[in-house]
């Protein structure tokens, strides 16, 4: 019994490390295809209709023993869907890849740590929530939110210099090679705009949690519905991407590391990370996932200051951790007040894998919450 125990506490655990650890190479991997001339644009639509291809079929097997009585086809449904996709797909993968392309992974990391600070000022402009100081709940999330964001003003004002140079000893063997073939960060590029892209994205995740949360309470098949509002979010993002690449050569993509980084990105992003992100939320709890995204701080530093000279500011590192601080100050917060708004009803799994960090819905960057994690 106690292995068993035991098992169930370390399995998910590993396993969602593990997903944050993929996301970051996976991250290294689109910043190299980017510096190295393909569009955004492209490889957005690219990899969004691949992981649609994949979801459709794959949520009707996820959901092949559930009933609803309300159809995915009912218009209220659609409009929702509509907004879905155009939050939590075209908009937040448009910001977050153009974002990546003019900054590094740490940036994403640290931008991406913002989505419970957003979704909490969304909720207060929205009169969901008031700062009732006398809760402990609001004071965690206030002061995490200052934290956070100045997390985000350190990361975007202050690099410091690099934590290895290029005068350190590099990596032997097969790792000495890895800098010439990806890319962790190159110097021309426009780092405070970059997180400026990347903060829009992230809020744009914040917009997206509040219209799925209402949605996944009517209609609680949580992977239909995001199998709908991706493939909607893809057909935006095709005819926004015709308008903004329209040299015929940008779509070409030949059998080369392009290539396979879409169809990793495809399958990863819409059937590997969604199922276990679901799964894990389903097991441990709606505020389980949101709970790894800082973990990305660790495995942004770890390749950026392994395989990469010239590539990791301590400045970069710094805003980070500050950012990740505020994170979890907010996400305590949340949690207290989820304890003390507990209702004497009994939630389905579906429904409680809702309320987690909705990272899974894009193929790299989406942490959404969720509320996402670019």
């Amino acid at each position: 019994m106690e292995v068993k125990v035991r098992r169930e506490e370390i399995v998910p655990f590993m396993v969602m490390v593990l997903m944050e650890g993929c996301t970051i190479a996976l991250t290294i991997m689109a910043k190299t295809a980017l510096t190295g001339g393909m569009s955004p644009f492209v490889f957005v639509v690219y990899t969004n209709a691949l992981g649609s291809f994949l979801l459709l079929p794959f949520s009707f097997f996820f959901h092949k023993q559930e009933r609803t009585e309300l159809s995915i086809f009912s218009r209220p449904l659609l409009v929702r869907i509509f907004f879905l996709g155009f939050t939590g797909v075209f908009m937040f993968q448009n910001l977050a890849f153009v974002g990546l392309s003019f900054s590094s992974p740490i940036v994403v990391c640290a931008m991406g740590l913002l989505l419970p600070s957003f979704s909490f000022l969304l909720s207060l402009l929205l009169g969901r929530s008031s700062l009732e100081w006398q809760n402990t709940s609001t004071r965690a999330k206030v002061v995490g939110t200052l934290i956070s964001v100045s997390g985000a003003i350190v990361e975007e004002f202050y690099k410091g210099p690099y934590i290895r140079p290029s005068s350190s000893p590099s990596p032997t063997g097969l790792l000495r090679s890895i800098p010439r073939l990806f890319v962790y960060y190159k110097i021309p590029d426009n780092w405070v705009l970059g997180g400026v892209f990347l903060a829009a994205a992230v809020f744009s995740v914040a917009i997206f949690n509040v219209i799925q949360m209402g949605t996944v309470q009517k209609y609680p098949q949580v992977m239909k519905v995001a199998s709908f509002y991706s493939i909607v979010g893809t057909l935006q993002c095709l005819a926004f991407s015709l308008f903004m690449e329209r040299d015929p050569s940008a779509w070409s993509i030949k059998p080369n590391f392009d290539l396979l980084l879409i169809i990793v990105t495809g399958i990863f992003g819409s059937v590997v990370r969604t199922s276990v992100q679901v799964k894990c939320a389903q097991m441990k709890g709606p505020f389980y996932v949101p709970l790894f995204k800082p973990f990305g701080i660790f495995w942004a530093s770890l390749f950026g200051t392994s395989f990469f000279v010239n590539s990791l500011h301590y400045g970069s590192v710094l805003g980070a951790a500050i950012g990740g601080v505020g994170y979890f100050t907010v996400t305590w917060g949340q949690m207290k007040e989820a304890e003390e708004k507990q209702k004497p009803r009994k939630e389905t799994k579906c429904t409680k894998a809702i309320h987690y960090n909705e990272e899974h819905k894009v193929p790299l960057l989406r942490h959404g919450e969720e509320d996402s994690q670019v």
